[in-house]
């Protein structure tokens, strides 16, 4: 049974602020769930509708379907729901040969993908301004599938952390050099930008190489990739580099 405090406490989870003064996220899904419990993460409440779906020394409590719509935030929940603790240590840097840096990231579905990029490619950091969305919003965490539990996440003032860094700064747009025939280098800061906007005037007069993904359509009208996409790109040819040449 889920008590109406603990309804309430996850209904607000939904909101950066609670997220943020309680110190929790909600984590949605079996495989979700697991990936965070074999990162580490601290369940604070476990609901599940099916019985030992989890180990017994994690204290699932069993809950109707009924009970688990009204605290899911899914459209057609996913048999069990998690309320985690906050991992302090994941939002300090790391270093990684390559550093993708996030300008003004919005949609959560984009930031979701970018991060599961991440895990897929090897990135282990990610440097994010402090007006992109926050990792913990469900809507990320559900479209990370759980990548969001390998990935580090530091959110901070973006021209600040570019100015005092060491390695090169490269950067997406639309009259920047073919990514395929320029030289990059094995070290360095990618920058992908807002998806309206792009990289921000502030920011781009910080990069020192400007890098864009050449089209080969005949027509050539599309005005421009989605973010994530463009991610998976440029982050592909950058490791293939690395790995491979």
């Amino acid at each position: 049974m889920v008590t109406k405090n603990q309804i309430k406490l996850i209904n607000s989870l939904h909101r950066k602020k609670s997220r943020e003064e309680s110190g929790l996220f909600v984590a949605e899904g079996y495989k979700v769930i697991s990936e965070f419990l074999n990162a580490g993460y601290t369940a604070e409440y476990l609901f599940s509708t099916q019985e030992n779906l989890f180990p017994k020394n994690l204290g699932t409590t069993l809950i109707s379907e009924a009970e688990l719509h009204k605290i899911s935030f899914l459209t057609t929940p996913n048999v069990c729901l998690a309320v985690f603790k906050l991992v302090e240590s994941r939002k300090s840097k790391v270093e990684s040969p390559i550093i993708l840096a996030l300008d003004q990231i919005n949609d959560p579905g984009n930031l979701g993908t970018i991060i599961r990029l991440c895990d897929w490619f090897g990135i282990e950091q990610i440097i994010c301004s402090e007006n992109t969305v926050d990792a913990y919003n469900p809507k990320v965490i559900q479209s990370t599938m759980g990548s969001l539990a390998r990935v580090n996440i530091l959110y901070t003032d973006l021209a600040s952390y570019l100015q005092n860094a060491d390695y090169p700064i490269l950067g997406t747009f639309m009259e920047g050099e073919n990514i395929y025939t320029t030289a990059l280098p094995s070290k360095t800061i990618l920058i992908m930008g807002n998806e309206a906007n792009g990289i921000s005037k502030t920011i781009e007069d910080l990069v020192t190489q400007k890098i864009s993904i050449p089209r080969f359509g005949d027509l050539q009208q599309t005005e421009s990739l989605n973010v994530a996409t463009a991610t998976s790109i440029c982050l592909s040819e950058m490791q293939r580099r690395n790995f491979y040449l």
